[in-house]
């Protein structure tokens, strides 16, 4: 069985990238490297204040690069926000683009991309495959570590009308390039740098489970895990600790491209209906359904969710029931998610019994479900929202 797994064909893409300090300095030469002439500069707006943009600006001029910068999006970037960057696009004559910041920028920069280069609303694109043509060169400088956007083949954009993110998929939406530097993740907050590892940590595990998993994704993914362990806490604590920094953007990394390959479960799927109805902040809905999805998928995934408890720091002994090392995991996942700071449970956000119907129904049509190791229904979905609506208890001394 292991050497038919290890022997089944399997697919694997991901862009260049540079990863390291100083990165970000090498915006003008990799843009220049592509091709580009004039660029659409994609950007999170609160990013302007810290000046991490504006670098990048002036990197694209010394290359003898023009660009224009376009910033106005949300933290769950919009249909018409990606149509106005469109249109920005046009108008400015660009023939790139270059995002700088989180998930919300690059997701936003790849939605405009495609737009711009089938001439199609973005919700057109929604699902698997369903991008006729590839935009134009992209070059990603993540400022966050956690969405794993600058490697990834997925942008996820809020439908405003149905009130739910839709999930577009196409290898087209990988980026051209991307420049990893630690130095730029100094300036995210404790809660940022939370949320944001939080949700790498839902990539890492969220892979190894797949059904769509394989031997290359297997090992980014755990590698992932570990270092989330080991630096998450520490970059929470010290922000300008840049080992810690180094060590969460690399986890990030290594989360995005495991995901990105075997796709994602049901923790996802149920976080984009959350953030799509709700407009919440997509890590910390990650995190706190996490463990509450992990119960619902064991039974499907014993091994490999052991594996994630030993990397977590559950204590598993040979020969115990099963029953006492799913415990061991789950509180695990959950200690680790609550000593991180997400100690509140859904109902704490606004969500009430009178939304779970509606939840669940638009978690059943995303399609990171088809991935999950266990394929739920509607009532199994509306379970897991109300297990994970309580506060959880605070973590063990």
């Amino acid at each position: 069985m292991r050497e038919k797994f290890l022997l089944s064909m399997r697919k694997f893409v991901a862009p260049e990238f540079v990863f390291g300090q100083g990165a970000l300095g090498l915006a003008g030469h990799q843009a220049a490297g592509l091709g580009v002439r004039r660029a659409l500069l994609v950007a999170d707006p609160d990013l302007l204040a810290l000046g991490w943009p504006q670098q990048v600006e002036r990197s694209l001029a010394a290359a003898g690069i023009e660009s224009s910068l376009f910033s106005s999006l949300s933290s769950n970037p919009r249909d018409h926000e990606v149509m106005a960057g469109a249109a920005a696009f046009a108008a400015c004559g660009c023939d790139a683009l270059v995002a700088v910041g989180g998930g919300s920028a690059m997701d936003c920069a790849k939605a405009i991309g495609i737009v711009s280069a089938n001439g199609r609303h973005i919700l057109e694109f929604e699902g698997v495959d369903s991008v006729d043509r590839p935009g134009p060169p992209l070059l990603c400088v993540p400022t966050t570590a956690g969405t794993g956007a600058e490697v990834s083949q997925f942008a996820i954009v809020t439908d405003t009308a149905r009130k739910v993110k839709i999930a577009i998929a196409s290898k087209t939406l990988i980026p051209d390039a991307a420049l990893i530097d630690p130095d730029v993740t100094v300036t995210m907050p404790e809660t940022l740098t939370a949320h944001t590892g939080l949700d790498a940590l839902t990539h890492a595990m969220e892979a190894y489970v797949s059904n769509a998993h394989g031997p290359v994704t297997d090992l980014l993914a755990l590698e992932a895990m570990r270092l989330i362990r080991a630096n998450l806490l520490r970059a929470m604590a010290a922000p300008g600790d840049i080992e810690a920094r180094g060590g969460m953007l690399l986890a990030s990394l290594y989360a995005g491209m495991a995901f990105s390959n075997a796709i994602l479960g049901a923790v996802h799927a149920m976080a984009h209906s959350l953030g799509g109805l709700l407009d919440l902040p997509h890590g910390l809905c990650n995190a706190i359904l996490m463990d509450h999805v992990a119960d619902y998928n064991y039974e499907a995934a014993p091994g490999r969710y052991e594996e994630i408890g030993r990397l977590l720091g559950a204590r598993l002994e040979k020969g115990s029931a099963p029953c006492a090392n799913k415990k061991a995991v789950l509180d695990a996942i959950r200690d680790f998610k609550q000593v991180a700071g997400v100690t509140v449970g859904l109902a704490d956000l606004g969500v009430t019994p009178e939304n779970m119907r509606e939840l669940a129904q638009k978690a059943l049509d995303d399609p990171c479900l088809l991935t999950n190791p266990r394929q739920p229904t509607a009532t199994d979905i509306e379970a897991i929202y109300e297990s994970a609506c309580e506060s959880p208890s605070r973590p063990r001394s």
